[in-house]
């Protein structure tokens, strides 16, 4: 599709075909409404960032116990602990880049985070082969345990555990896979220390047992390596999945769709589709719309993105395209004093109005209904209530005795589209004889 950029902060490209109506992220915000989404993306980075300091002294605080205790579950797990600080750099590093453009990478890096997860996942399945390597050996020697290293690992433990709860919160409140990712992976470091912390206890009192062979530390490490893998897997899967660009999940989309189904000048929704890009999602949508304008098209494609942005969070871009409706039928409506096709003389008050399909080519009405007015018995804004029913049951024409063109029932037609046609026949007969003449 051809054309030329529009508005500052929409691109709008008319064609023979249609209008495509590109929302994204812009100076003004339309695509991050107000500060929330550069507040979140703070948050992510300071979690992040959190996370390489404790990983970092942890590091040093395991690192130095092994040195003093000869021990080579401690040692294990000072190995496990560096593992993570490099990881964590890179998480940090990921972070920074994700929210940044730049002329090689207009649509921004927000891949970046999925990236991290897959790598997080690989140091995963890096710790669970450390562990793995610790079962099929033998401590040759009873490593010197004191009360200060029990001390120490358990508030390791404490503060692995604590933190991975903290960034599992945070990442499933901003979406962000790789805080979530960092959250799993802690659960994973909690087991690992626990084994860790067994051992040096089991050490520190002198219980030295076996079974078929194997020391209880070896057999509690093989479990945990089901862990190492499932939590593995899960996040290499995951990430995987937004790098070669998945769809959305069906659930999210469906909404989207009523959303867009739901406004009264969208006729049909064509096709939608959208990916994930880390925590950000990337929407597009063809809709056949009720107008023929190009300015009213692209006033409702932007209510039909501020109405999917309030219910659906962390898009990043909503790309609209627009072609207008084959004009083979009409919707007509007629506000009626009776049943039997008298046109009333009151708009709001009418008891009952005619719902009628036209087809164009033969000037013929396929269907017709007589519905009760909903808002006969309402006390205030009767008229304008009217009008947005009849708007929901997308109507294109209403016929009238009353000249509503400067008020409220006026208005809302005039912003749906729907033309108001003033009348002085008297029945419903009369009104669709003049149709095809009488509507602009």
């Amino acid at each position: 599709m051809s054309g030329r950029s529009g508005f500052s902060r929409t691109r709008v490209t008319a064609s023979r075909d249609g209008i495509l109506v590109n929302h994204g992220q812009t100076a003004m915000g339309l695509a991050h409404p107000g500060r929330g989404a550069d507040e979140e993306t703070g948050i992510i980075q300071r979690v992040a960032l959190y996370a390489f300091l404790l990983n970092l002294g942890l590091a040093i605080m395991n690192g130095t116990l092994a040195f003093f205790s000869n021990s080579l579950a401690v040692t294990a797990g000072a190995i496990d602990s560096g593992t993570d600080t490099v990881a964590s750099v890179v998480l940090y590093g990921g972070l920074k880049l994700s929210s940044r453009k730049s002329p090689s990478f207009p649509s921004g890096l927000y891949k970046i985070e999925n990236l991290i997860s897959v790598i997080v996942a690989l140091f995963i399945f890096f710790a669970g082969y450390e562990i793995a390597g610790k079962v099929l050996r033998q401590v040759a020697a009873p490593p010197g345990i004191s009360s200060t290293i029990v001390v120490l690992l358990a508030a390791g433990v404490a503060a692995t555990y604590l933190f991975g709860r903290y960034a599992g919160t945070v990442g499933r409140r901003t979406a962000s896979p790789t805080l979530i990712a960092e959250g799993r992976h802690r659960q994973v470091d909690v087991l690992s220390s626990l084994v860790v912390l067994a051992s040096v206890l089991l050490g520190y009192f002198g219980w030295e047992f076996s079974l078929f062979g194997l020391s209880i530390d070896q057999i509690a490490a093989g479990v945990v390596l089901i862990f190492i893998g499932r939590a593995g897997w899960e996040l290499l899967s995951d990430g995987m999945r937004v790098l070669l660009d998945a769809s959305i999940d069906f659930e999210t989309l469906d909404r989207i769709r009523k959303i867009l189904e739901d406004h009264p000048m969208v006729v049909k929704v064509q096709s939608l589709t959208g990916r994930n890009a880390g925590r950000f999602r990337f929407l597009q949508t063809s809709v056949i719309m009720r107008t023929d304008e190009l300015e009213k098209a692209h006033q409702i494609s932007e209510g039909l993105e501020r109405d999917i942005r309030g219910k659906i969070p962390h898009l990043e871009r909503v790309t609209i395209h627009y072609e207008p409706r084959p004009r083979t039928h009409a919707r007509i409506a007629i506000p009626l004093a009776d049943p039997s096709g008298i046109v009333s003389d009151h708009f709001g008050e009418a008891p009952y109005f005619l719902l009628a399909t036209i087809r164009l080519a033969d000037r013929e009405a396929e269907k017709k209904e007589v519905i009760s007015n909903p808002h006969r018995e309402v006390e205030t804004a009767k008229g304008i209530r009217v009008a947005e029913w009849l708007v929901q049951q997308k109507v294109d024409h209403v016929f009238m005795r009353e000249d509503l063109s400067h008020k409220g029932p006026g208005y809302v037609f005039g912003n749906a589209g729907v033309k108001t046609v003033t009348t002085g026949a008297h029945d419903v007969e009369e009104v669709m004889a003049g149709f095809p003449s009488a509507t602009p």
